[in-house]
């Protein structure tokens, strides 16, 4: 039999000369299972035959890679309709992966998308389109084509015609059930028989009513897949087949009659559809919250004239005019005027900033009281709301491993529901010698009531709402896998500069040797202001911020880092060190070095402020700690979690600042790239550990860590070497991120035990296990029920995330 062969076509980057691309083809000509490559460096494509029974699309890539290249991928997000268990999310990612170049496909299915990555030379969206309808879905388009009010109407139209299917379905079936309870038509004379009448009355229902179901089951079976379509279409069809062969007598007789309980099964099973979906509906509020701060104009200045233009058509480079009341609709630079701007969408934080010339505004916050003129900086999706949109998406896209207990599950619970079923009835029906519509009874109600919906629910809406409580409260978590890391922390590292303190250099005791103070801070920053050494800009703002008049200075000069000195008012004035001034003859007293060495103590630098050859005071300049560091630092305490610093700055410094905010075990001298290393020699120790930084000169180390914090700045949220990526510049919201893991984990697993609970204990009392004893069967309508509460229930958990306060920022939110 001759070997198969396949061809594929990949798009590869990297590639410079004719050697990349001989380099390229030899690799993959080096494989036993390739047949024959060809690169093209002008289309940056290899054309590869191979052997599919040996090699995958994956291998081929990892070969590419290996020479020193790397293969385009691709990645999608796509809306799917009609999705209503965790075996219709499994048929759909088996239906996609099955396509030639798709390497990954996750479908969640509590935001109803799916995510395929793939090869684009290979797969193309009408290919992912067909795969999906194919699989017995609907295909509603790509994520970002699919605009808000398009998707809200879509989901409105879906929830209308789900109510109307069950409100016809019940109306009918109810009646007929209540006629039937209290046997009227024993009571009154029929011309046919009341099987035939009922048959006739809801035929047109039943149909109406189960069409969707039988639908889906159709082309689950077709795909050669078990969904609970296919069980609720089995359980629901035997109940109303039985009723027909009972009405014409063939095999069965009249006493099976099941026509209403068949509609009201049928309406029980749309009824939970309909209230899973609109729960299902409210978990990507957040989202939706989001892309609704993004304005649908702006009004742009062109040639001298005020235009108004959608969005969209913003370039780089234009300047945008913001009046008060307006959003600000991409992010720039102010070019003129002055307005106050609220931030809190972005930051959190709930005092709008001042803004005038120079400052950066952010796309989709409020302007306040002023009139702005705004130079376009970022548009469309590199502006930050929309890197906010895109993280909190891909997270809620994202499987933590705790996942993967319900896939392993759900895998195995309908073959073993229908093995249950099918028992159930043997045994009641040839063992038992129980009716044939009493075992019949049974093997409906344990079709119907088992359901892995919950179970498949239980993780992904706790992870999407989690995930976008997170983003309102200013914490983005940039996958689910980060969620379940960061219940089981046992330390937490810190970098110092710019994480704890402030990283800037600030003025923070004034002591004064015979004149006020006010006079030793104006006269140091008369001279100062000439410098721009970054303790010089500290001295320069502390007076700005003090509001004292600065005078004038001349005959400025430098001293080669040990200090400064001008004339103020007539007089000389030297700043720098001790050593500095010594050399200028300037007396230091002893009281004095007293409270040099003091302040050096304190992990402070003493600058020496000399006039007229006379020592008048010292100025002591530290970075300072950020404002919720010492609260952050005892949350973290109290939790229970072990707390590291580490820095590059010196012991003396370092152990004062860990002192003033509690932190006993300190690393210090430690060079940016041997930071990963101290958070490896911790999990080595068996830690669990957090990296706090923020993001740049700490990005190995947040790498290595099991889960990176990296602290934003409000316009740079995109940090791609943290787990979890905090919008503001608050350490409180890093403590407010792990509380927040650790009550989505929680939920989650409040989640599963409801899912399996369930099924547990109503699969039993479906088959008839407390009948012999008590005299109790559950009837198939009531299973319906009970089935579409179980996924109501897991839901409804979620959603109470959606007003979790972590413990932390009670005080502040």
């Amino acid at each position: 039999m001759p070997e198969e062969k396949r061809k594929a076509e990949l798009k590869i980057s990297g590639m410079h000369c004719a050697s990349c691309a001989l380099n390229i083809e030899r690799a993959l000509r080096g494989r036993d299972d390739v047949y024959d490559a060809r690169v093209n460096l002008a289309a940056g494509t290899a054309v590869v035959e191979y052997d599919p029974a040996k090699a995958s699309l994956a291998d081929l890539e990892r070969t590419v890679s290996e020479a020193g290249y790397e293969v385009v991928r691709s990645e999608v997000t796509v809306r799917i309709g009609g999705m209503v268990c965790a075996s219709c999310a499994q048929v759909i990612e088996i239906s996609l992966a099955d396509l030639d170049g798709v390497y990954e496909a996750r479908v969640n299915l509590a935001a109803e998308t799916a995510q395929i990555v793939y090869n684009p030379a290979l797969v193309t969206a009408s290919d992912i389109r067909a795969a999906i309808e194919d699989a017995g879905y609907q295909y509603l388009g790509l994520l970002e084509e699919v605009s808000e009010d398009a998707e809200a109407r879509m989901r409105e139209e879906d929830l209308r015609d789900k109510f109307l299917r069950f409100t016809v379905g019940f109306a009918v079936s109810i009646p007929l059930f209540l006629i039937m309870l209290f046997r009227v038509p024993e009571m009154v004379a029929l011309p046919v028989s009341i099987n035939l009448i009922m048959l006739i009355i809801t035929a047109p229902v039943f149909l109406y009513v189960s069409a969707p179901i039988f639908r889906a089951a159709t082309a689950a079976l077709r795909n050669r897949a078990l969904t609970m379509d296919v069980m609720y279409a089995m359980g629901i069809g035997v109940a109303y087949g039985a009723s027909i062969l009972g009405t014409f007598e063939i095999v069965l007789t009249p006493a099976f009659n099941f026509y209403d309980t068949a509609v009201m099964l049928a309406s029980f099973l749309t009824l939970g559809r309909y209230l899973e979906a609109r729960a299902k509906g409210r978990t990507s509020e957040a989202i939706r919250k989001l892309i609704g701060l993004r304005p649908k104009t702006a009004t742009v200045l062109r040639e001298g004239r005020e235009i108004e233009v959608p969005v969209e058509d913003v370039v780089v480079g234009d300047i945008l005019l913001i009046r008060p009341g307006e959003k600000v609709p991409v992010d720039g630079t102010v070019v003129g005027g002055e307005s106050s701007v609220d931030e809190s969408m972005i930051t959190g934080e709930a005092i709008p900033a001042d803004k005038r010339e120079g400052d950066e505004v952010v796309g989709g916050t409020l302007n306040v009281n002023g009139v702005l003129r705004v130079r376009a900086g970022r548009i469309g999706k590199d502006m930050v709301l929309s890197q906010i949109i895109r993280l909190v998406r891909d997270a809620q896209g994202s499987k933590p491993p705790v996942e993967r207990i319900a896939d392993v599950a759900v895998s195995y619970f309908i073959p073993v529901v229908l093995v249950i079923a099918t028992a159930a009835f043997l045994i009641w029906y040839v063992v038992l010698g129980a009716p044939l519509l009493f075992a019949l009874t049974v093997l409906i109600s344990v079709l119907v009531v088992a359901c892995p919906c919950a179970l498949g629910l239980a993780t992904p809406t706790a992870v999407t709402v989690g995930i976008g409580r997170g983003a309102e409260l200013g914490v983005l978590i940039r996958n689910g896998e980060a969620l379940e890391i960061s219940e089981s922390l046992t330390a937490v590292v810190f970098d110092k500069t710019g994480t704890l303190t402030r990283g800037r250099p600030d003025v923070t005791n004034i002591v004064a040797f015979g004149v006020p103070e006010d006079r030793i801070l104006a006269v140091a920053a008369a001279v100062e202001k000439n410098s721009e050494h970054p303790l010089a800009a500290a001295v320069v703002r502390r007076a700005e911020n003090s509001g004292v008049m600065v005078p004038a200075s001349e005959r400025f000069t430098s001293f080669g880092g040990r200090g400064v000195s001008a004339v103020v008012e007539g007089e000389e004035v030297l700043i720098g060190n001790q050593p500095f001034l010594e050399e200028h003859l300037v007396t230091i007293p002893e009281e004095a070095k007293d409270r040099i060495a003091a302040l050096q103590d304190e992990g402070k630098t003493a600058v020496l402020v000399a006039a007229g050859g006379t020592l008048r005071g010292i100025l002591a300049i530290a970075d300072t700690l950020k404002a919720t560091t010492k609260a952050a630092i005892a949350d973290l305490k109290r939790m229970g979690l072990a707390v590291t610093m580490i820095t590059g700055d010196n012991e003396r410094t370092a152990h004062a600042i860990a002192q003033e905010v509690g932190i006993e075990d300190v690393h210090a001298g430690v060079l940016p790239q041997d930071k990963a290393r101290e958070v490896r020699a911790l999990q080595e120790r068996g830690e669990v550990v957090a990296f706090v930084g923020d993001g740049i000169n700490d990005a190995p180390a947040l790498a290595q860590a099991d889960v990176g914090i990296a602290i934003g700045s409000g316009t740079d949220v995109a940090i791609e070497s943290g787990d979890i990526v905090l919008i503001r510049d608050d350490l409180i919201d890093a403590v407010a991120a792990i509380e927040l893991s650790r009550k989505v984990m929680s939920r989650i697993k409040q989640n599963l035990f409801w899912a399996f609970a369930y099924n547990a204990a109503l699969i039993p009392l479906a088959a008839g296990i407390l009948y012999p004893i008590y005299g109790i069967t559950f009837q198939p309508e009531l299973a319906a029920l009970a089935m579409a509460l179980s996924s109501v229930t897991v839901v409804s958990l979620s959603l109470l995330l959606k007003t979790y306060i972590p413990p932390t920022k009670r005080g502040g939110v």
